[in-house]
């Protein structure tokens, strides 16, 4: 036999063939067995995009009402992730603040996937907003989101977009702004946002952030009202805490927005829109110039008024209510504490009071005729805030007065990050029915049975 065609009889250390039919066991240069798998292999010609080409787009209605939900046990960074995944975003800016990171490096995530089309992280959050602006006049959809100094840090900005008709979606998580520094969840910067004229909404848990975020770009994008959206929760209390949430399939979207067919011309540098403010009049101190101003912002608020047929459409109204019918005590509360409110009224009932629940869900348009219909034979009203101004009290009290002759108590109140004990609360209804008075909040913050002016007006500068 030719030596060529011999076998290679393979032997160990000690001359002895080697008959085994088992693999030789490899070893590394220490003599250790090597038990490593390979590394599968890896087609790179695989799009990340893939399945986010494969998306569909589908009506607001089926999104919010007829698509089928999964329920998902999330963080409320990763529902306002998702909530992005579905509504078509074409723009997102960030820049970092806690604890609204999270929620932006998600998204982030997304844009590698191709749900969202642009993505970049800005120098400061004044760039950031004014960032947005551009973009939204340009007439794509933007998202963005910051958190406590950060919202104040680019409030000049934010507050200019309603003025310029600027829709967009920023989503605010609520923290300390004031010295000494904390992060912990406060919700004191939403007064700031009041009153610029976009429109608000207070997101109670995981499952409001979902559902606000997408039915926001919807409302925000009609051509009667064009107008930014900010969501608001409770940052660390919503956004690091994990909730039940469900949701609709990754595989459909909203509509992209046709800035083309809206009210207000996008920004065209051959072509720029007067509204941009640059007609010599506005610029001018003179009486032109104030009354352009005045009758602009009377239109604003007349676009946030027309949203709330919208809301009503899309989001099922501005507020829920929850066994207000005869009850002894209502509490009215936004965000977490309509949370707190809930286990506080299961805590009464067990002490046989009756007490119901207003969850305020929009801030603006604020619901001033489902207030006065709902609290018209309330005899004890309670407002537990997250926050030591009272903004909701303050709006509460002003929508209803001459319309209840509830005895209403502003508070109690948390702030600077602590939570809120839900024996407070009940303190605060047992304490109203039976006269006792409050340990948790002053006399000055609490507004008697008579509807007096002088007491209302003492009430209105104490809370």
């Amino acid at each position: 036999m030719s030596e060529s065609l011999e076998a290679e009889v393979k032997t160990n250390p000690q001359g002895d063939p080697i008959t085994s039919l088992e693999p030789e066991q490899k070893t590394n240069p220490q003599g250790d067995p090597i038990t490593s798998v390979a590394a599968p292999k890896v087609d790179f010609k695989k799009d990340p995009h893939a399945e986010a080409k494969k998306q569909r787009v589908v009506t607001p209605e089926y999104m919010f009402f007829e698509a089928p939900r999964t329920k998902e046990f999330i963080t409320g960074s990763e529902s306002a992730k998702e909530a992005v995944r579905r509504s078509n975003v074409d723009l997102s800016i960030a820049y970092p603040i806690t604890p609204q990171s999270e929620t932006m490096q998600l998204i982030g995530v997304l844009y590698g996937e191709g749900y969202v089309k642009e993505y970049y992280r800005g120098e400061e959050e004044y760039g950031v907003m004014s960032a947005i602006a551009g973009a939204s006049r340009a007439g794509v959809r933007c998202f963005t989101a910051t958190a406590g100094p950060g919202t104040l840090r680019g409030l000049e900005p934010i507050a200019s977009w309603p003025g310029h008709r600027l829709p967009a979606v920023a989503m605010f998580t609520c923290r300390v702004v004031n010295a000494p520094l904390a992060i912990q969840p406060d919700n004191i910067e939403v007064s700031y946002l009041l009153n610029c004229g976009m429109i608000v909404f207070h997101a109670e848990n995981q499952q409001d952030l979902f559902d606000f975020i997408m039915q926001g770009f919807i409302i925000s994008e009609k051509n009667d009202v064009t107008l930014p959206v900010g969501v608001a929760c409770d940052g660390f209390f919503v956004t690091h805490a994990r909730g039940y949430v469900h949701m609709q399939e990754k595989g459909i979207k909203l509509p992209p927005r046709e800035a083309w067919r809206g009210a207000v011309p996008v920004l065209d540098a051959e072509n720029p829109p007067a509204r941009l403010s640059r007609d010599a009049p506005v610029q001018k101190s003179n009486f032109m110039a104030y009354n352009i101003h005045a009758v602009w912002q009377q239109e604003v608020w007349a676009a946030v008024e027309r949203s709330r047929k919208y809301i009503n459409q899309y989001m099922g109204g501005l507020v829920t209510a929850e066994n207000v019918e005869g009850a002894d005590a209502i509490l009215v509360a936004s965000g977490s504490a309509a949370a707190q409110s809930r286990e506080a009224i299961r805590l009464c009932k067990d002490k046989g009071l009756q007490v119901g629940l207003i969850k305020i869900r929009s801030l603006r348009p604020f619901p001033t005729a489902e207030l006065r219909q709902l609290c018209a034979k309330a005899k004890l009203i309670v407002v537990p805030e997250f926050n030591y101004v009272a903004w909701l009290a303050k709006d509460v009290a002003a929508a209803i007065y001459g319309f209840s002759k509830a005895k209403i108590v502003a508070g109690p109140h948390v702030y600077g990050g602590m939570s809120m004990p839900v024996e407070m609360i009940v303190d605060e209804i047992t304490g109203g029915l039976t006269g006792k008075k409050s340990g948790n909040v002053p006399m000055s913050a609490i507004m008697g049975c008579d509807v007096d002016q002088a007491a209302v007006a003492h009430f209105m500068q104490n809370i």
